[in-house]
């Protein structure tokens, strides 16, 4: 008997439905913290619990604590311990005045010096002056050095968390000095090499120094081409120049004898970024300086003032010349319709390219030929721009005034026609007006970012008035003669 089984048609095998997955939500890692700080009674528990979480996340815990919490937390802790965490909080300093000063004196010791100064500028004075007074004589030191630069150069930003090694040492006798220096210095990835009076001849990365062998001397090993910027060197002029090398750390030297006195960390970049970021918008919305929600009244004042009554200035200008075009209204009032649509434009041109030149010229490394290039490509794009925003406005500004207002084709056109070509020559010059403002500011030394958007925009706003109501009053009135 045959199997019947040879006469069955196999069914083909289908791969299984994919189920819908929903992608997890993140952990809330603070709102765990916060749990176990108060559910775990036991402090030895409670402290293994929180060696599994990071700092950052603990110190965002911290904000929903109550003083009694972060008082527990700190004995959980420790000094050395807690000083990790408020270094990655916000209110650190608020933190800090909730406690003794002679605690907070020991935590401030524990810290990095560049934290340290950091957190110490947002406690109040007199309780901050009562912590300097209890720091030891190194921590004050390091402190007071970086106080004494200015918040614009890289000595007020740099760590004294860094090792040296003398270049003259062996590869056995660099590691013992590691080791005796990372005891009070965790920032060991790199190693900067100095000569016998201290100045700086180059890096060697840890892992080329582990893998070395022990009788080698150290001159096979340095980076002698290793970048280093000064104490007192601008931030921001060398802010990209840094931060294109994308080391760990980069060392500082002293100006005077080229010795290394600290090191800016991939960590105080960023910090720099978002500082010099925060203080371009600043600028780039007419304020003098960046504020932030718990900026006193009268100083948030003191700060949006100047550029404010520059620019009242100015609109009484703007104002005071478009009355010069009276005529104009009087013959031809329903053109005022669209002067909103022409300083608009131009306005939005303008700060576009402002955005545009303010990166360019960042590095400070461009040259007369390349800012003639920029201008030249600014004008180009507005050009091409105001062509096409032209000939839309054209076609459909012409076709409203005479379907919607019923005026006759020839003056619906007309008019049309000036506010395209009143665009298109707004648009060009203004590009020319974003882009040739910032280049002389930073050819005369000024910041270009104060060339700010609120100043271009009004600056515009002359040019395009002038633009728009001599274009109508020659077009409209002198050449046509659409109005008596």
């Amino acid at each position: 008997m045959e199997n019947e089984n040879k006469n069955e048609e196999l069914e083909p095998i289908l791969p299984p439905e994919e189920e819908e997955t929903e992608t997890p939500a993140p952990v809330d890692y603070p709102a765990e913290i916060l749990n176990l700080i108060r559910t775990v009674t036991d402090d030895a528990e409670l402290r293994e619990a929180l060696g599994d979480y990071h700092e950052n996340d603990i110190a965002a815990a911290m904000g929903e604590m109550t003083p009694e919490e972060r008082e527990r937390l700190h004995g959980v802790l420790g000094n050395e311990a807690m000083s990790e965490v408020l270094a990655y909080s916000e209110d650190a300093g608020e933190y800090l005045e909730e406690m003794d000063a002679g605690v907070a004196a020991d935590l401030i010791e524990e810290m990095d010096a560049d934290d340290a100064v950091d957190i110490l500028e947002d406690m109040d004075e007199e309780k901050r002056e009562q912590v300097l007074e209890l720091l030891e004589p190194e921590a004050k030191e390091d402190i007071e050095l970086l106080h004494s630069y200015d918040d614009d150069q890289f000595g007020s930003i740099m760590t004294t968390n860094y090792v040296t090694i003398r270049q003259d040492m062996s590869v056995k006798q660099a590691m013992k000095s590691l080791v005796e220096q990372a005891a009070d210095n965790d920032n060991i990835s790199t190693l900067y090499v100095t000569d016998e009076e201290g100045a700086y001849c180059g890096a060697i990365d840890l892992k080329d120094l582990i893998v070395a062998r022990q009788d080698t001397k150290l001159d096979s090993l340095i980076v002698t081409s290793y970048p280093s910027v000064y104490d007192t060197d601008s931030i921001a002029e060398n802010l990209e120049r840094v931060r294109g090398y994308s080391e760990d750390s980069i060392p500082v030297l002293s100006s005077k004898d080229g010795t290394v006195i600290g090191v800016i960390t991939a960590q105080d970049l960023t910090e720099a970024v978002k500082s010099d970021l925060g203080e371009d918008y600043a600028k780039l919305a007419g304020l003098t300086d960046r504020e932030d929600v718990k900026e006193p009244l009268f100083r948030s004042i003191r700060k949006r003032i100047p550029w404010l009554l520059v620019l009242l200035v100015l609109g009484i200008v703007v104002s005071t010349v478009i009355g010069m075009f009276e005529t104009v209204f009087d013959k031809i009032a329903l053109i005022v319709c669209f002067q909103s649509l022409i300083l608009d434009m131009a306005g939005n041109v303008g700060t576009q390219s402002l955005a545009v030149t303010i990166r360019v010229v960042s590095d400070g490394t461009l040259k007369f030929r390349e800012r003639v290039s920029l201008v030249l490509k600014e004008m180009r794009v507005g050009l091409c721009n105001g062509l096409i925003l032209g000939l839309i406005s054209f076609l459909m500004v012409g076709l409203y005034i005479h379907f919607v207002k019923e005026y006759d084709w020839l003056f619906s056109f007309a008019a049309s026609g000036c506010v395209g070509a009143a665009l298109l020559i707004a648009m060009t010059v203004s590009s020319l007006v974003g882009t040739a403002i910032p280049l002389f500011f930073k050819r005369i030394g000024v910041d270009p970012a104060v060339a700010s958007g609120p100043l271009i925009t009004t600056v515009n706003d002359l040019v395009a008035v002038c633009i728009y109501y001599g274009t109508a009053w020659l077009l409209l009135i002198r050449v046509l003669a659409l109005v008596a």
